[in-house]
């Protein structure tokens, strides 16, 4: 029996290879499995401890460090006392007297101009002139039409007149000779009219050659011959200043307003005059504070019939002013520019800055004196960054701090 059951054997296991198929295996025990579940949940732990945990802290490390680190670094100090002063040098804008565009008043092509930039001339003086066929030919025509109404007036006042001297005996009706009187009387009025139209041709006619308005110097010239010119604001001819006497415009501080006097003379130096003081008069002021930088607008005006000065320049306007007050001296890199006026960085509640508006003195170029806008217990913020706003949180240099650096960095 044993050897009948070997061929058997060997024949089952020859038919599982013909047909592809091998023997099945016994499942995997439930012990198994759970020994692998329990493993990778180990590998997670650990790749949550030593991977995700670390990350997180040092993300909370370095938005810690970046939110100390967010507020500016300044360095603070306190201001110098400066002796009170009894004048003020302020930087004033020179304008000429009179200033004037020069536009086109008609249409037309340029066909002369007779005075170039830098030249002087006198009121009247013809500047250019301006070809305008069109309007000449529109004129013709209002004087043709003009002709033709002052005709049919005078035929219709003609009829007019006959009929009133015949209606008296009955030879014409009323109606006729009312008819023919308000004729006349309409075609006077056509007459006015054809004769506005005539003037006012004429009149644009006559801008066909322009003269300079006042005496003084073309400073622009902005046509050539040939150019075909409009009239309106948009194409400038020439640019006039009267520069005989200038005006010099300075903003006073508000302390200082009540010492204005119109009539008083003041000294103006230039850079490109060293060691010259020119003698203006103050003629006006503008009578009110302006809120926005708390000064007074002055005008100062200086003879200027030699020439020296010109109008665009700065002007260095030195006011004599009675001492009301003591100064304070900080360095110059202190102060910070912006558009509503001058500020200077100082700092209030411990870390908070504030922008002081400041009314300056006496500049050397190292050093400053504020006017006003500054206290003796203020601490003044040195070299603000640019970037500086109201009320920023800033921190503070844990050096000690002392006077300000008046003699610079």
């Amino acid at each position: 029996m044993t050897n009948e059951s070997a061929p058997n054997a060997k024949t089952a296991a020859a038919t599982h290879q013909e047909h592809g198929t091998a023997p099945q295996h016994s499942p995997i025990s439930p012990r198994k499995a759970l020994v692998g579940v329990a493993l990778v949940l180990i590998a997670a732990v650990l790749l949550a401890i030593f991977g995700i945990l670390p990350r997180q802290s040092a993300e909370a490390a370095l938005k810690k460090h970046t939110t100390e680190m967010a507020p500016p670094t300044v360095i603070v100090a306190s201001p110098q006392q400066g002796a009170p002063i009894d004048s003020l040098v302020l930087p004033g804008n020179v304008t000429s007297f009179t200033d004037a565009p020069i536009y086109a008043r008609t249409s037309g092509y340029l066909t002369r101009w007779y005075y170039d930039i830098g030249a002087h001339v006198k009121k009247g003086a013809l500047l250019a002139e301006i070809s305008t066929p069109e309007l000449d030919q529109q004129l013709l025509q209002a004087q043709a039409d003009l002709a033709t109404s002052q005709a049919t007036a005078s035929n219709a006042h003609t009829q007019a007149e006959r009929y009133k001297g015949l209606v008296s005996d009955d030879a014409v009706s009323k109606q006729d000779t009312e008819t023919f009187v308000n004729q006349a009387a309409a075609t006077s009025a056509a007459v006015r009219s054809a004769q506005a139209n005539v003037q006012r041709l004429k009149e644009l006619q006559s801008f066909e050659k322009i003269y300079a308005p006042f005496d003084g110097v073309v400073t622009a010239r902005s046509v050539d011959i040939g150019q075909l010119i409009d009239t309106g604001v948009g194409n400038e001819l020439f640019h006039m200043q009267a520069i005989q006497t200038l005006r010099v415009y300075a903003n006073l501080p508000q302390i200082y307003s009540q010492s204005a006097r119109r009539g008083a003379k003041i000294g103006l130096t230039f850079v490109e005059h060293p060691g010259k003081t020119f003698e203006g008069t103050l003629v006006r002021t503008a009578d009110a504070i302006d809120p926005s930088n708390r000064t007074l607008l002055v005008e100062v005006d200086v003879n200027n019939k030699a020439g020296d000065l010109l109008p665009g320049s700065l002007a260095q306007v030195h006011f004599k002013t009675p001492a009301v007050a003591p100064t304070f001296v900080i360095p110059v890199a202190a102060l910070i520019f912006r558009h509503e006026g001058l500020r200077v960085g100082t700092l209030v509640n411990g870390n908070k800055a504030h922008l002081a508006p400041v009314t300056i003195g006496q500049d050397d170029g190292a050093t400053v004196q504020i006017v006003s806008g500054l206290g003796p217990n203020d601490q003044v913020i040195q070299d603000p960054p640019d970037s500086l706003i109201e009320g920023e949180q800033v921190y503070v240099n844990s050096s000690p701090a002392g006077p300000a650096n008046v003699g610079g960095k």
